[in-house]
């Protein structure tokens, strides 16, 4: 606890960052002021070494390695991961007030934005230790536009707990996350929470899950009653029931644990038996060690809980079912059984494979998965996952990616937005590193350069190709709204420039670039909601008044027909004669994206285009990429398109500059015999509404140009199922698909 308790005219709350008015003493202002800052860094200083947060010491010794779980927190806006979250905290005894998301005052939520709109946006990672495991949790934002924070902790965890509204099911962007996850390959765990909720349904949260993630559900919890009189669950592995007594003021840290007695407790002991029964059949379908068992035994009663939980395990990391826990984290209800089975059903580090991991060990190997920047703590924090070898303060490292060597400032560990230092770090855990200059999102670090050199030679022996020694990166989504950005003056221009070159660092789903036309700079992003915090985070951080013009659509273009060009460049430039004669085609390819030239070879070229100097193709594949930037109907990317290459001669003494020209002038006369089309971004969304309310959604929607795709019950709300297109008339934030318009919205697109 800080020693500091009262200063001047606040009030000091240990480990909740925020201030609490209280009575206004007489003291000078400047003096409060002062003794507050020099105090609670000195106090702040003083914990850290004390070791206050209860974490356990990093152990060097890779034995320990099975004690670790990396583990994330994902689900849909509102569903509660960040209240979930702050129990955690509370019950391991990380802080000594529990916060809420509606006070502004939680440890994960640190980001002034974040209190000020009650929601998540920014990923925040925080170590404790619960039942011998020392956790590394994520906390990830639920919110649509910052679904890139999901996308780079879900790449670099190892498991991860997807938490669900019981009285909504599978989410929209429940599904998106759980999407993400699948990419990765990440062992989950479901978390019913919101079960005190009068409209909470078991039955109907696990047809979505089945439904709509098409996944396999092992309820390992049994309600103990329902909505407003939900108290507790009882285990159906160990056949306990657990109790939280709603009076209690320890905000659940205590709570009744009793063997569930098939007397005193006839109706709950029958229907937890049978629901018992039902997961071991279950579960003896999915797991061949289980079912040998129950096959000798000749019986699904009665199967030790020790057997059951290896069980789970052993499915849960095939990624064959998903355990499935309930409770209200609002309520204090069930959340320490959940950390037991986040630390008993999700991996540790050492049970996740990484093929080029394995050719890097024992010697470093980490990932670079998010930058964040820190004027007190020196500017540049990396956050890294280590996956093998050990980081100490002030080594080198070599960057895989850019090629380059960078040094380690300082070595620490995040609790939220405060850092605790330490001399080193072992494989499986995530830190957070000072120091790195050039190191951005998805860049892998290694020992030296001549370890990735062994490494690269190995997989070219291995697969008879070129390889890259780089772990799998992070995957960026396509920006979907853009408007331009203005200093409000000549003199806040280059505070303006530098202020967007740390936030497009920070997060890659920001794009900034230059319009060549009008001259003005360009911020792309994933939605209203997102470009307005990096417009706030420029005033308040950065201290710059930029001012954002309207809101735009990011449409594409794609071709109708296959086209091939024949262009001929003969021209005298100076003393040199410049020729190049290339012969391009391009196709309609969806969900293509253009990477480099496709060779089409055939008896006539095969020569040709073997002879084709390494430089000349850089400079070929480069021009293409340039012309696709910007297509004919309104200048916007052309996508979902193969272009391939049938014949190339250069010129003795022709530059790379002038084949670049060439390979971009034949692409856009291509794309103009090709008759390009708009696509534009369209999003399915979900809407729960009231019966009354129906009529004038279904007109609203209509007259966005929405389509109705089916209609359904939940409870007395009906839920409408669409899809919605023509967002330059709306203000909805959505996941990017495209759409082909018709001639009718391509018409309205261009008008406005």
């Amino acid at each position: 606890m800080l020693a500091l308790e009262r200063v001047g005219a606040y009030i000091w709350r240990p480990n909740v960052r925020f201030f609490q008015k209280s009575q206004i003493t007489s003291l000078p202002i400047l003096f409060i002021q002062r003794y507050f800052h020099q105090s609670i860094i000195s106090q702040v200083v003083s914990r850290s070494r004390s070791g206050d947060h209860g974490v356990p010491a990093i152990k060097d010794d890779v034995r320990h390695i099975d004690r670790i779980r990396n583990i994330g927190i994902m689900a849909h806006i509102d569903a509660g991961k960040t209240t979930t979250t702050e129990r955690m905290l509370f019950y391991t005894g990380l802080t000594q007030t529990v916060g809420e998301v509606h006070d502004g005052d939680t440890v994960m939520d640190y980001m002034e934005q974040e209190r000020e709109r009650g929601i998540t946006i920014t990923s925040a990672a925080i170590t404790f230790s619960w039942d011998g495991h020392r956790v590394n949790l994520v906390d990830t934002p639920g919110h649509v536009d910052f679904t890139m924070e999901v996308e780079r902790s879900l790449r670099v965890l190892d498991g991860a707990v997807a938490i669900f509204d019981a009285s909504a099911g599978v989410e929209a962007q429940s599904l998106t996350v759980w999407r993400q996850a699948d990419r990765y390959q990440v062992p989950r765990l479901c978390y019913l929470n919101k079960m005190d909720k009068p409209t909470a349904s078991l039955s109907m949260s696990l047809s979505s899950v089945k439904d709509k993630l098409c996944a396999v559900p092992l309820v390992l919890q049994h309600p103990i009653g329902q909505g407003r009189d939900f108290t507790g669950v009882v285990d159906l592995i160990h056949m306990r029931k657990m109790i939280w007594n709603p009076q209690n003021r320890d905000f659940g840290n205590k709570y009744q644990d009793s063997i569930l007695n098939e007397d005193g407790d006839d109706n709950l002991w029958d229907s937890s038996f049978l629901a018992r029964c039902e997961l071991t059949e279950q579960l003896a379908d999915l797991d061949n060690k289980l079912a040998e068992y129950v096959l000798e035994k000749e019986s699904i009663e009665n199967i030790p809980p020790p057997i059951l939980e290896e069980a789970v395990r052993r499915v849960t990391l095939n990624q064959d079912a998903v355990p499935l826990l309930m409770g209200s984290s609002y309520k204090n209800i069930g959340v320490q059984p959940l950390m037991n089975a986040m630390v008993k059903y999700l991996p540790s580090p050492l049970e996740c494979k990484h093929k080029t991991v394995e050719l890097y060990t024992p010697h470093l190997c980490a990932m670079a998965f998010k930058i964040i920047h820190d004027k007190q703590l020196g500017g540049i924090l990396t956050f890294v996952r280590i996956y093998s070898g050990q980081m100490e303060k002030g080594q080198g490292l070599y960057n895989v990616n850019n090629e380059q060597v960078e040094k380690v400032g300082r070595v620490m560990i995040a609790y939220a937005d405060e850092f605790k230092e330490v001399s080193s770090a072992s494989a499986g855990n995530i830190v957070v590193i000072t120091g790195l200059k050039i190191t951005s999102t998805g860049d892998t670090l290694v020992e030296s350069r001549s370890l990735a050199n062994s490494v690269r030679k190995k997989l070219v022996d291995e697969k008879g190709e070129n390889q890259t020694a780089m772990l799998l990166g992070v995957q960026v989504p396509e920006p979907v709204f853009f408007c331009s950005v203005e200093a409000p003056s000549i003199s806040q221009q280059k505070a303006l420039e530098e202020a967007l070159s740390q936030l497009q660092r920070e997060d890659p789903s920001l794009r900034v670039t230059l319009d060549q036309d009008t001259g003005q700079t360009v911020l792309s992003g994933m939605g209203e909601l997102h470009l307005n915090i990096i417009r706030d985070r420029i005033h308040k951080e950065f201290k710059v008044e930029g001012e954002l013009g309207p809101l735009q659509v990011a449409y594409r273009e794609t071709p109708k027909a296959l086209c091939t060009h024949t262009l001929v460049v003969d021209k005298m430039i100076g003393d040199r004669r410049q020729q190049v004669k290339l012969t391009l085609s391009i196709e309609p390819q969806p969900n293509h994206k253009f990477k480099s030239l496709e060779l089409a070879y055939s008896k006539n070229n095969q020569e040709n285009l073997h002879a084709i100097h390494r430089k000349h193709m850089t400079a070929l594949n480069h021009g293409v990429s340039s012309a696709l930037t910007s297509g004919p109907v309104l200048g916007f990317p052309v996508v979902n398109i193969q272009v391939a290459l049938h014949w190339c001669d250069v010129g003795r003494g022709t530059s790379e500059t002038m084949v670049f020209a060439a390979a971009a002038q034949c692409v856009h006369q291509l794309l103009q015999k090709a008759q390009c089309q708009l696509l534009e971004p369209f999003m399915e969304m979900e809407i729960v509404t009231p019966e009354d309310y129906t009529s004038p959604l279904l007109a609203d929607i209509t007259h966005r140009r929405g389509n109705i795709l089916h209609f359904t019950h939940r409870q007395d709300m009906r839920v409408s199922l669409g899809r919605k297109c023509s967002l330059s008339h709306s203000h909805f934030t959505f996941n990017l698909h495209q759409l082909v318009t018709s001639i009718f919205n391509e018409h309205d697109a261009l008008s406005v």
